[in-house]
C-alpha cells in the first residue's frame, strides 16, 4: 500500500516534523484514556448515583400507590419527596412523547437507560437542564412529576480530569519541544553554513550539540576545507600553466608578425586560437572569484556590459529594465563575466543579442536572447557542461570557441544561489539563456 499521498500533508522543516513526532503520541494518549478510561469511569459513576436516587423514585411511588385516594396521595407525595429533596406534582401536566437528552450529554443518555430498564413506571425524562432532572410517572393516580437535582445522578465537574490531563500534556509537549529545539539547533546552524558554502560565501562555523551532530560538522568542516585546498591548487596550477604559455606564445607571435603576410595568417590563426583556449581555461578556474559579494548596481552594470560590446561594433540592445532597480550583494566582476561570457556566445551564433531585465520581490532575472540557429532542447543541458561544443548545431562561421562559456557561466549563478536556463527566444527566434539570481 502506498502513502505517497500521506507525504504531501505532512511538514516539509524538521521543527514542524519534530512536532508532529512529539504531539501525535500525546494527542493518541489523550483519545485512548478520555475514551476507555475517563468515559467507562463516568459511566460507571452516572450508572451507580442514578440507581441511589432510583430507589427513592421506587419507594415514592409505592408509597403513593398504596395511599388510596387523590387526597391522601398528594400529601404522602408530599411528606415522602420533602426529607428525600424530591419535588412532586400530583397530578402532572403532559409529559414529552420520549425522553430529553442534549447530543453531547453522554452522562445523561446513561441516566435516562438505567431509569428505564429499572423503573416501568417510567413514561419520558428531561434532562435539557445542567440543574435539574424531571421524570414523568404513571401511576393508577394519574400522572406524576418528579424533578430533582442534576448533580445526584451525575458526578460533579467530570471535565476537570481531562482539563489537567491536557494541560499537562501540553506542559510536558512545551518542554520536550523546548529541549529538541536545542538539539535541533546545531543541525540549522550547519545547514546554513553548507548553503552559505554553496552560494560561495564562508561563515564561521563551530560544530555543537550531540555526538552525531558534532561529527557531521567535523565531516562538514573537512569537506569544505579539502574543497578549499583542491579549489586553490586548480586555480594556481592553472593560472602557472597559463602565465607560462602566454610567454612563449607572445614570442610566437611577434615572430610570425615578421613574416610574409601569407604565410604567417594561418600561424597567427592558431596563436590567437591557442591564446583564447589559455584564457577561457583561467576563467573556469577562477570561477566566481575570490572577491566578496557586496552591493551593486546591476542595471548599472548590464549597461556597462552593452556598451562595451557597443564599442566592438556588437549590434547589442538593452530593453527596457521591468520593476524597481535596486542594489544586489554580488561579485560583481563574477557576473560581469558571466554576461560578457553571454553576449560573446549570442554574437558568436547570431547577428544581434539582446538583454532584458527584470526585477522581481525575491529576485532578478536576466536574459540573453540572439537571432541564432539556438540549441536543441535534448541537448541544452549538455550544453553547460564543460568543454562542450555543439558546433555541428550552431553556426562555425562565428568562430568555434573551446566549450567552456556556458559552463562558466553555470558556475557563477550557482556559486551565487541562482541558476542559467537556456530555451528558445521567442522575440529573436534563437537561443535565450536566462540568468536567475536571488535578490
Amino acid at each position: 500500500m502506498s502513502f505517497d499521498w500521506l507525504k504531501r500533508y505532512m511538514p516539509r522543516g524538521l521543527y514542524g516534523r519534530a512536532a508532529l513526532i512529539l504531539i501525535l503520541p500525546v494527542v493518541a494518549v489523550q483519545l485512548i484514556v478520555s475514551l476507555s478510561f475517563i468515559q467507562r469511569h463516568f459511566e460507571d459513576v452516572t450508572e451507580q448515583m442514578t440507581r441511589s436516587i432510583l430507589l427513592e423514585l421506587q419507594f415514592l411511588t409505592e408509597a403513593v400507590a398504596a395511599a388510596g385516594d387523590a387526597g391522601a396521595t398528594e400529601t404522602v407525595a408530599r411528606q415522602i419527596g420533602e426529607p428525600l429533596q424530591l419535588d412532586v406534582t400530583l397530578p402532572a401536566g403532559e409529559a414529552p412523547v420520549t425522553s430529553e437528552v442534549r447530543f453531547l450529554d453522554l452522562s445523561g443518555r446513561v441516566v435516562v437507560r438505567t431509569l428505564d430498564q429499572a423503573l416501568p413506571e417510567l413514561v419520558s425524562a428531561s434532562l435539557l437542564t445542567d440543574r435539574r432532572v424531571r421524570v414523568w410517572l404513571d401511576l393508577p393516580e394519574g400522572l406524576m412529576e418528579v424533578s430533582f437535582s442534576r448533580q445526584r445522578v451525575s458526578a460533579s465537574n467530570p471535565h476537570q480530569l481531562i482539563v489537567l490531563i491536557i494541560v499537562l500534556s501540553m506542559l510536558m509537549v512545551l518542554i520536550a519541544y523546548i529541549y529538541l529545539r536545542n538539539q535541533l539547533r546545531p543541525i540549522r546552524r550547519m545547514a546554513r553554513a553548507a548553503q552559505e558554502y554553496g552560494q560561495g560565501r564562508i561563515v564561521p562555523y563551530t560544530p555543537r550539540g550531540a555526538l552525531e551532530v558534532r561529527a557531521a560538522g567535523h565531516a562538514f568542516l573537512d569537506m569544505r576545507n579539502r574543497i578549499e585546498r583542491q579549489a586553490q591548487a586548480r586555480t594556481l596550477m592553472l593560472s602557472g600553466v597559463s602565465h607560462d604559455l602566454r610567454t612563449p606564445l607572445t614570442r610566437l607571435r611577434l615572430g610570425l608578425e615578421l613574416m610574409e603576410e601569407a604565410e604567417a595568417a594561418p600561424l597567427l590563426r592558431d596563436v590567437d586560437e591557442m591564446r583564447e583556449l589559455v584564457d577561457a581555461f583561467l576563467d573556469h578556474a577562477r570561477g566566481d572569484g575570490a572577491e566578496d559579494p557586496e552591493p551593486t548596481d546591476l542595471t548599472a552594470l548590464v549597461r556597462q556590459v552593452v556598451a562595451d560590446a557597443g564599442r566592438g561594433g556588437a549590434p547589442v540592445e538593452l530593453v527596457p529594465v521591468e520593476g524597481v532597480p535596486r542594489d544586489l550583494a554580488l561579485r560583481s566582476g563574477a557576473v560581469r563575466r558571466a554576461l560578457e561570457n553571454l553576449v560573446g556566445n549570442a554574437l558568436r551564433y547570431g547577428a544581434r543579442a539582446e538583454i532584458g531585465l527584470v526585477f522581481a520581490a525575491e529576485s532578478v532575472r536576466i536574459t540573453v536572447e540572439d537571432d541564432g540557429p539556438g540549441i536543441p532542447e535534448e541537448r541544452r543541458r549538455e550544453a553547460v557542461r564543460p568543454f562542450t561544443r555543439l558546433d555541428p548545431a550552431r553556426n562555425q562561421d562565428r568562430g568555434s570557441g573551446v566549450g567552456l562559456g556556458l559552463a562558466i557561466v553555470t558556475d557563477i549563478a550557482r556559486a551565487h544561489g541562482g541558476r542559467l536556463t537556456l530555451g528558445q527566444s521567442a522575440r529573436l527566434g534563437g537561443l535565450s539563456a536566462v540568468l536567475d539570481l536571488p535578490g
